[in-house]
């Protein structure tokens, strides 16, 4: 199929082929833009959370380099959160500290993914769109009486490109949102668990306070 022909396609179907390439580029930009961004993200958690497993105090140059690697990371930030707490606070006040942290990171994770869960539901309404719109130059010819038949099934054929084409930005979208929203629900639990490691190790995380000021 040449440039001409595909052309001829997307005006015949309104010219929704070319919004659904225009939500093909959007879909992709925010399938790596967030897969680079939540990989890193949930490094960071596994690296950060071995680390409290075996420093608890965070004094190791290792760990020194480790969190300057991830200054950037919401991991960091809920350890930087329990580093600001009272050490004559109770428990349950610095639970409470640490949860209202946590539920500040929770809405950045999911960024973005609104707009591919728009394209997903968008694309086949948009392909349908352009399908009914190339139907009705399909039927146009049937006018001609001895090449009607031929012209409104080649028509049809064609129409018919715009529903696949929306159909397959769909399916690509769906694919890629439930891997996201699952390295989302990774990178959650991996909050509430460096927030339960956070409390269960509070009694050594006083004196950390100068070093992470400094990451």
């Amino acid at each position: 199929m040449n440039l001409s022909k595909m052309v001829e396609l997307a005006n015949g179907s309104g010219g929704t082929l070319y919004l659904m390439a225009v939500l093909l580029l959007v879909a992709l930009t925010v399938i790596i833009e967030r897969s680079r961004h939540l990989l890193h993200m949930q490094q960071a958690g596994e690296e950060l959370m071995q680390l409290l497993r075996e420093d608890p105090t965070l004094q190791s140059p290792a760990a020194q380099q480790k969190m300057q690697r991830h200054a950037g990371q919401p991991q960091l930030r809920m350890i930087r959160a329990m580093d600001s707490e009272d050490p004559q606070a109770s428990r349950e006040a610095a639970a409470s500290h640490l949860e209202e942290a946590l539920m500040h990171e929770v809405p950045l994770l999911d960024r973005s993914l609104w707009v591919l869960d728009t394209v997903i539901t968008l694309a086949p309404l948009l392909g349908l769109f352009g399908t009914i719109i190339g139907m009705f130059h399909a039927f146009s010819v049937l006018d001609d009486v001895q090449n009607g038949a031929s012209q409104v099934t080649g028509g049809i054929a064609e129409a018919l490109i715009a529903t696949a084409c929306g159909l397959f930005i769909a399916m690509l979208g769906l694919l890629f949102f439930n891997w996201l929203s699952t390295r989302v629900r990774v990178i959650v639990h991996q909050l509430e668990t460096i927030k339960v490691m956070l409390l269960n190790r509070r009694d050594t995380l006083p004196g950390v306070s100068a070093r992470l000021k400094a990451v």
